[in-house]
């Protein structure tokens, strides 16, 4: 079962739709359509209405039946004038640095703009959380505490940033986070050039 955020990301494609756009074009009724791709008439019903979201294996059989890529399914013909995340639905995940406790937890400001051109996040920073462990990647980096303290290394300089603060660095450099032991820290995170981010209905890479 996924989530109500994926769900309403996932819908945007409107898969089920295409699929039944191609079979209606190729004149298939669903149990033609099953005997090609080995998939139960049932089971495509469901796809076709959005009742269940397909896994890529899936989609695949159905894509090679029709002739047609996987990105068929994944373009979105009229893009958004304004992409809008609502608070309630970001999605919150821990570092993936593998500490028993995470150094921060993470949320996607821009997954629903599928154009953009950076990634901005959310980084919540408990006091007492152990430092990111270093890291690097392509681009640069843009940091805006917005409550409490933290500390960032780039390479060999260590700048603290207060409430208000802000910081712009090269990302190709490693760095790593610090939150100060007795605030923790709420940053926000803008990532430019590091090549595509989070979109609709995918899961969050590492940030910073």
């Amino acid at each position: 079962m996924i989530s109500d955020t994926l769900a309403a990301g996932l819908e945007r494609y409107r898969i089920g739709p295409k699929i039944r756009a191609l079979r209606k074009a190729k004149k298939l009724g669903l149990v033609q359509l099953g005997e090609h791709s080995g998939l139960s008439p049932g089971l495509l019903s469901k796809i076709e209405r959005a009742q269940i979201v397909p896994t890529l294996p899936t989609l695949l059989r159905i894509a090679l039946v029709f002739g047609v890529g996987l990105e068929h399914f994944f373009k979105i013909d009229e893009l958004p004038a304004v992409s809008v995340v609502r608070r309630d639905e970001r999605l919150k995940l821990p570092d993936s640095s593998g500490n028993a406790r995470p150094s921060y937890v993470f949320e996607s400001l821009d997954f629903a703009a599928t154009d953009r051109s950076m990634d901005a996040y959310l980084a919540e920073f408990t006091a007492g959380a152990p430092p990111s462990a270093p890291h690097h990647h392509e681009g640069s980096e843009f940091v805006y505490v917005v409550a409490g303290r933290v500390s960032i290394a780039v390479g060999e300089t260590v700048v603290d940033l207060e409430t208000g603060d802000a910081a712009h660095f090269d990302s190709a450099i490693p760095h790593d986070y610090r939150a100060a032991a007795e605030t923790g820290a709420s940053v926000i995170v803008v990532v430019h050039g590091a090549g595509p981010g989070l979109r609709a209905g995918e899961t969050p890479r590492e940030i910073a």
